[in-house]
This record gives C-alpha cells, sequence and structure tokens, in this order.
C-alpha cells in the first residue's frame, strides 16, 4: 500500500470510531491513539491491505480489548457503499451449515444434546430449523447445550431460544447506544414448542472461543438461574458493531450498542462468561453429562432410563 493510502485508511477509521463507537469517552482514546501511531511511521511497513490490518486492529483494541472494535481484511472486494455485509453472510452460512443446528442427539438416560454452531443465525433465516430441533428435544429430561464452537450471531435468535425456557416473557437485557437510548430484548412469547419443564436441568458448554451472541445466551441463562455452565471462560465481546468499507478490502467494524443485564446491572464485555464448573473445553462434555445423569438417579432412582443411565455413568471419566 502507497503511504497516502494508509492514511486515508487509518484517518477514516478514527473519524468513524469518534463518530460512532458506543462509549463516547474511549473512542476519543483511540482516536487519538491511531493519530499517534500514524504519525510515528507505526504502519509504514504495511505493504499490503492484509498487513494493515492486524497493526490497526492492535491498536484500536489497545485502549480497552474489545474485541468487535477492528479492522477486517477481505480477499474480495468490499461493495462501493456502506451496506449490510452480514445479511447476505448469514444466507450463505445458513445454507450450508442447516441454520446453525450442528448436532441434535438423544444420549443414553433420556439426556438431550444441542450442538450450536458455528452461528446463532436470525429466525427469519434459521427459525423454523431451531424450533424443529426444540421440538424434538421436548421429550428429553435433561439437556447439554453446546456452545463451544459458537462465534456469535443475532440477539434476536437467542430471544428465541430463551422463550423455550421460559413459561413466560422474561427480561433478558437491554441494549444502549452511545446517546443512552435504550431498547430491551425480552425472551420469546410464544413458540410452537411447549416450553422446556422448569425442572429439567440445563448444562451449557462453553469455550474460549464462545462469543457474542453465543456468549450472551449462556449469560442470559446463567445469570437468570436456568442453566449451569460448564467449560471454559469465554472471549469477552459483548458489543455488537456495524460495518463500514474503509477501503476495497478492508472493512472496519465499530461497536455501536452495549447491553446491560437486569441481574448483574453489567455485561461479560472483556471479562467473558465464568463458567459455574470451570474445566477444559476438552473435557466439558464428560463432565456435564456425568452431573446431570447423577442428578436424574438422585431424583428418582427407579426412572424408566435408569439402567441405561447407570451404564453411560460407568463409560464416563
Amino acid at each position: 500500500m502507497r503511504q497516502d493510502e494508509i492514511t486515508e485508511v487509518v484517518e477514516r477509521a478514527a473519524k468513524l470510531v469518534t463518530e460512532h463507537y458506543v462509549l463516547p469517552d474511549v473512542a476519543e482514546r483511540i482516536a487519538t491513539h491511531l493519530g499517534d501511531r500514524l504519525r510515528a511511521g507505526g504502519y509504514a511497513d504495511a505493504t499490503a491491505p492484509a498487513a494493515l490490518a492486524p497493526l490497526v486492529t492492535a491498536d484500536l483494541q489497545a485502549a480497552n480489548g474489545d474485541s468487535h472494535l477492528r479492522l477486517k481484511h477481505h480477499a474480495a472486494a468490499l461493495p462501493e457503499r456502506d451496506e449490510d455485509p452480514d445479511e447476505g453472510f448469514w444466507a450463505r452460512e445458513a445454507a450450508a451449515t442447516m441454520g446453525g443446528i450442528a448436532r441434535v442427539q438423544r444420549l443414553a438416560g433420556n439426556v438431550g444434546l444441542l450442538d450450536i454452531r458455528p452461528c446463532l443465525f436470525p429466525p427469519r433465516i434459521a427459525g423454523d430449523a431451531m424450533t424443529a430441533a426444540l421440538r424434538l428435544l421436548d421429550s428429553t429430561d435433561a439437556l447439554l447445550l453446546d456452545l463451544r464452537g459458537n462465534r456469535g450471531g443475532s440477539p434476536d435468535m437467542v430471544a428465541l431460544i430463551c422463550g423455550w425456557f421460559f413459561a413466560e416473557p422474561t427480561h433478558l437485557h437491554t441494549m444502549y447506544d452511545r446517546a443512552g437510548n435504550a431498547h430491551q430484548f425480552w425472551s420469546a412469547a410464544h413458540l410452537p414448542v411447549p416450553p422446556y419443564g422448569a425442572g429439567k436441568p440445563v448444562h451449557l458448554l462453553t469455550s474460549a472461543k464462545t462469543v457474542s451472541g453465543g456468549e450472551e445466551l449462556a449469560y442470559d441463562l446463567q445469570q437468570l438461574g436456568r442453566a449451569t455452565v460448564v467449560g471454559e471462560r469465554t472471549g469477552g465481546g459483548a458489543h455488537p458493531c456495524v460495518g463500514h468499507r474503509v477501503h476495497p478490502h478492508l472493512e472496519l467494524t465499530v461497536p455501536v450498542l452495549r447491553p446491560v443485564n437486569p441481574v448483574t446491572g453489567t455485561n461479560w464485555e472483556g471479562c467473558g462468561v465464568i463458567p459455574d464448573v470451570e474445566v477444559s473445553a476438552g473435557a466439558a462434555q464428560d463432565v456435564a453429562y456425568r452431573r446431570v445423569l447423577e442428578a436424574l438417579l438422585a431424583a428418582d432412582p427407579q426412572r424408566p432410563t435408569a439402567d441405561e443411565a447407570r451404564e453411560a455413568l460407568a463409560t464416563l471419566p
């Protein structure tokens, strides 16, 4: 890249952050830091957009580590105008991944397993697939909800899934923009599937790679007392963002909202969702499965699936 191109990209990024970043006081510090780095020649060795992206991203995140604030390189040229790059992405990814329903399975002991990855797609795209999965799992006695490979997605899909766990609409969080305007998110009031029984154990599996919307689902269910989180502390990205084209192959993503949980008064930004049972991601399923089988047998040792539950326990580490 020529120096004038680098200057244009960095100055444009600083201006967009100043105008749109959800935390105005932090935005000023970030913009100042970008300007200082530009004048000091911090990007002079970036010979291509792919080389510039990580350098600018590191400086964008230096102030507060916001993982949604970044400069992303795209091999294919971006549209000329600012558009919603997610719209086409959602449709393509959902079509290639069965709407994010990676696995639906009945484990021995009548324990359900739902693996949602790579994303929580918007209900308009994957709502039918999700409700079909929930319907299959409705008769299970406990649930393992696997988000270890989930890299984010739609708050509306989070609200849909939460609607399955709560008999009445439940306040999940309130989104605030930089001006303080608020928008509340509630669990879905109605689904074409019966609610999952309030007494059924739900264990949610996480990894360090669980981020954004996956974290939101884990945080909401944990803080509302509906799920036990088993696994690793999650990535810590809470702020939804908007993309801006700053070069034919570079997109600046700027967080424009921050969620506030009604229970904690805060969110998981920077700190991640802290597991109730902290184990490695690889061990999370076995640990959670053992916990729910033991809980089911303790509640009713003579249950119809007791024998297969005991057999499954004998095979677990």
